[in-house]
């Protein structure tokens, strides 16, 4: 063919289409998107991810910096088009912003979306499974880990003790080998707890929680196991997921 010609070809449009989740990482987050794709890798939905600029250290100005970009980052999660889901994916970020707040930021720009963040999730997931009383493990530093304690208080959940890596970067938190958490969560003080919460969207609890639970015998909640079931029951996807806790086999 010597010159240019096209053939014009009528396609075949599919119109059904798997329940869209986007997802709102921070810029620094090592750890979320794996693991949503850990424990999704087999379901009917589809998982569409956009980041948020984030500047480490961890603290409540720079969470708060964040609130701004909200709309922007969830418009351009395939801009123009519907989700079933958004997940805003820090904990402590919404600890200092505010639940309420980060679903109207994103509501300006996906107005039929069902928003949760890794506390709505937690908080949903201490209700599903009766917990009132727990002890925490997160990475943050001290007036963060404050912050949360306070949240949780506000909403009837009562905190029996509470440790911390004291971190400040989440390049820092990724590098934490998962085997030490465990062993961490092992040496905690849980006694009296209903369960462990481990908060933090870029500590690599997901991939030992099972077996940490095992060890402790308690129910063991985590940021993103609790945002990832969250967010796959918002979307009437009810099945029973094996080896990443309790809370995702209800």
């Amino acid at each position: 063919m010597s010159k240019f010609s096209q053939i014009d070809i009528k396609p075949e449009l599919d119109s059904a289409t798997n329940p869209r989740i986007g997802l709102i990482a921070l810029s620094t987050d090592f750890t979320i998107e794996q693991d949503y794709r850990r424990i999704c890798h087999n379901l009917p939905l589809d998982i569409f991810v956009n980041r948020i600029p984030f500047n480490n250290p961890l603290n409540n100005e720079n969470y708060l910096k964040m609130s701004d970009h909200l709309p922007s980052i969830a418009k351009n999660i395939l801009p123009d088009q519907e989700l079933n889901t958004i997940a805003y994916g820090c904990t402590s970020g919404t600890v200092a912003m505010g639940e309420n707040l980060i679903a109207n930021q994103i509501k300006k720009s996906k107005p039929n979306t069902y928003v949760t963040t890794p506390i709505t999730a937690a908080l949903k997931a201490f209700k599903k499974l009766n917990i009132k009383k727990i002890s925490v493990l997160t990475p943050y530093p001290k007036p963060v880990n404050e912050s949360v304690f306070n949240y949780l208080l506000k909403n009837n959940i009562e905190v029996l003790n509470f440790s911390s890596f004291n971190l400040n970067y989440d390049s820092e938190i990724a590098m934490v080998k998962p085997d030490h958490i465990v062993e961490t969560i092992c040496k905690m003080n849980h006694e009296g707890s209903d369960a462990i919460f481990v908060s933090c969207t870029a500590l690599r609890i997901v991939e030992v929680l099972q077996k940490a639970e095992e060890k402790i015998k308690k129910t063991i909640i985590s940021s993103n196991q609790s945002m990832i079931w969250d967010s796959i029951r918002s979307i009437n996807i009810n099945n029973k997921i094996s080896n990443f806790g309790k809370l995702l086999l209800n």
